[in-house]
């Protein structure tokens, strides 16, 4: 990758934020109030005035418009609006990515990733569709029981684990791994209810291998980002946490409505995890800690594979408990609890957790963190990913 076209420390996270969060259906504010509260928080986290915001980056459809968003903070100007396209989270470092890209070619000059959802408004995301017509692509699916995201997901996770061999223990410890370290996390929503492997096993099968706390969480809330260029960074209170890497997509016909993509086993990172690391200039065993979206804890497998941090082979050998805890794991994996016990905010509390790494102020803090992965989004399209770092990484 050419030095000249890239957005490795170009831009900087100055500011993060998250409102409460809720079971979904349970927020006692509309969605918009959930971002607007959100993205204060973040300004007042990196100490900048809302009305000094002139872009909004967004993903998966979020419904609170930037021109909006804009007027109710009382922006000076916005001058850059951007939503990365595809459903679920597979736009989450996306989002990140176009907001980086409009700070490293002057669209903008302070822009704002965020995420709100509120299910009792506009409806539950975990439901299959429910209508009395059936066309498209539902055709080849609906009349044969794939309702849900975890009846598809299921069917690629159980392909890969029969093909290399992975036992339902790994996907044991990717589970309590988050479990575990959401009970160090205040605002998680699965804070104070510990999960250990007798209660694991004996939970509820959703759709094989999905055990029912493989399966994320449904929440209500917001979260948001503040990044500015990496040469404005250095005049806020918080040691600048640089975006070293951030990119978007997915592999040939990885979105094949029908299930017969080529590489059918696969979270879709296969083209995104070279292009990653060749921005970054690092490679799988520069990562301190890894925060990978859990829509299932297959996806969460999958991904390490693909992002090279063990085969597919050593993936049952990898994947323990002990490897992926933030005190003294190989791989610390999902430090705030992630989407299967902090909050299902379609990922960007992952991100968040990432930057909060590099800043020493997580509440399971790896030691001397200096470069953080976020995976976004397994087995949607497209999916992306993004690295950040400390100054030391430049």
């Amino acid at each position: 990758m050419s030095t000249h076209r890239t957005l490795r420390g170009k831009a900087a996270v100055v500011g993060v934020a998250e409102t409460e969060y809720y079971k979904w259906g349970r927020s006692p504010d509309q969605e918009f109030k959930l971002a607007i509260e959100a993205v204060l928080g973040a300004c007042a986290s990196a100490g900048i005035n809302p009305t000094d915001v002139d872009g909004f980056s967004s993903y998966s459809n979020d419904r609170s418009d930037a021109s909006r968003l804009s007027a109710a903070l009382g922006c000076k100007q916005l001058s850059f609006a951007a939503m990365q396209w595809g459903g679920g989270g597979g736009g989450g470092s996306g989002a990140l990515a176009n907001a980086a890209a409009a700070i490293a070619t002057g669209q903008a000059e302070c822009v704002v990733v965020f995420r709100a959802l509120a299910q009792g408004q506009f409806g539950r995301f975990g439901q299959g569709p429910r209508s009395r017509i059936v066309s498209g692509t539902a055709a080849h699916t609906l009349p044969y029981g794939l309702m849900s995201a975890a009846h598809m997901f299921a069917m690629k996770v159980n392909r890969f684990m029969h093909d290399h061999g992975v036992a339902q223990e790994a996907l044991r410890a990717i589970s309590l791994a988050s479990y575990a370290h959401a009970q160090h996390n205040p605002r998680a929503v699965m804070h104070g209810r510990p999960l250990d492997e007798a209660t694991y096993d004996a939970s509820r099968w959703i759709v094989e291998p999905f055990h029912l706390f493989d399966c994320c969480q449904e929440n209500d809330g917001a979260a948001a980002m503040v990044l500015v260029s990496a040469e404005r960074a250095k005049d806020f209170d918080h040691d600048p946490c640089y975006v070293l890497a951030a990119v978007s997509g997915s592999q040939h016909r990885a979105g094949a409505p029908v299930h017969n993509t080529p590489e059918y086993a696969s979270s879709g990172f296969t083209t995104v995890a070279p292009r990653l690391y060749d921005m970054a200039q690092l490679g799988p065993g520069d990562v301190d800690v890894l925060q990978s979206y859990e829509n299932f804890t297959g996806g969460v497998l999958m991904s390490i594979v693909e992002h090279g941090f063990c085969t597919a082979e050593e993936a049952n050998e990898f994947c323990t408990i002990e490897n992926l805890s933030a005190s003294g794991g190989k791989l610390p994996l999902n430090t705030s609890g992630g989407n299967l016990a902090e909050c299902y905010m379609h990922g960007l509390g992952l991100n968040i957790e990432a930057v909060r790494q590099i800043w020493g102020d997580s509440t399971c803090q790896v030691p001397d963190a200096q470069v953080a992965m976020v995976c976004s989004g397994p087995m949607v399209t497209p999916v992306s990913s993004s690295i950040f770092g400390s100054e030391a990484t430049l």
